[in-house]
């Protein structure tokens, strides 16, 4: 699989799952524009997959805020020429049972997971009409299609990803622009970090291949969608969780 000739951009691209996604992105070819808050990890991002021979930027990015997108992806485009790859990976959580849940953080986690995935597929999207070809994916959850106590507002979200997915592969496939979604189960992340030992156990009890998935193997998947490989897979939601969840 090659993306030389393509540019990326890819959200929330400092830690974890989007860090790894921008490091294989390059690796397959891609020129790679990084975008998230904390710019020093970016920075070191950047140097890493340069040191690699790759080719990269860094964009300091809240993707809560709609100017900041549309800035942000004006630039990165004025740069690289395009972006013909946007990975959707941006995404907090604020858990609370849903009796307790207050409304901003329904709302915080709504606008950063959701509603800035669809801010940036209609920032870049002009660009990838204009040649005729596309890849946009969509960093969702297994919780978006089982659902999770004490995520309400995430696994909304994360459902309301998929269905986006769908519609917006409809609307784009006569121009040869392709949009799935990769739906993570458990992966060691910083974000998981934090859960309790009890609660992991509980976790590899239901994986069937019996461990808990890396961020590279997120990165996989997210790679063969942006290949020419996948050019026949649209609206397609790929499950990353070990078997999980089936069917």
């Amino acid at each position: 699989m090659s993306l030389s000739g393509h540019v990326a951009f890819v959200t929330g691209a400092s830690q974890g799952i989007g860090r790894a996604c921008a490091l294989e992105l390059a690796q397959k070819g891609a020129a790679v524009a990084v975008a998230a808050r904390n710019q020093e990890k970016l920075k070191e991002l950047v140097r890493e997959i340069e040191v690699a021979g790759g080719k990269a930027a860094a964009f300091t990015l809240d993707v809560s805020d709609e100017e900041q997108i549309k800035s942000v992806t004006k630039t990165a485009i004025a740069q690289f020429g395009k972006i013909d790859v946007l990975i959707n990976n941006a995404g907090i959580t604020r858990d609370q049972l849903i009796m307790r849940m207050k409304r901003s953080d329904w709302e915080a986690v709504l606008q950063t997971n959701l509603t800035a995935a669809y801010l940036c597929t209609q920032a870049v999207s002009s660009s990838m009409l204009k040649q005729r070809w596309g890849r946009i994916i969509n960093i969702a959850s297994i919780f978006g299609q089982i659902g999770q106590a004490g995520q309400a507002n995430y696994a909304a979200s994360k459902a309301g990803l998929i269905g986006m997915t769908m519609a917006v592969a409809r609307e784009l496939g006569s121009r040869n622009i392709t949009c799935n979604a990769v739906a993570p189960g458990f992966i060691e992340t910083a974000m998981t970090e934090v859960l309790g030992e009890g609660f992991k156990q509980a976790a590899l009890q239901q994986i069937p291949l019996g461990r808990i998935g890396t961020v590279e193997d997120v990165a996989n998947a997210v790679a063969f969608l942006a290949s020419d490989e996948a050019s026949y897979i649209t609206g397609h939601v790929l499950n990353v969780n070990g078997g999980m969840l089936m069917g």
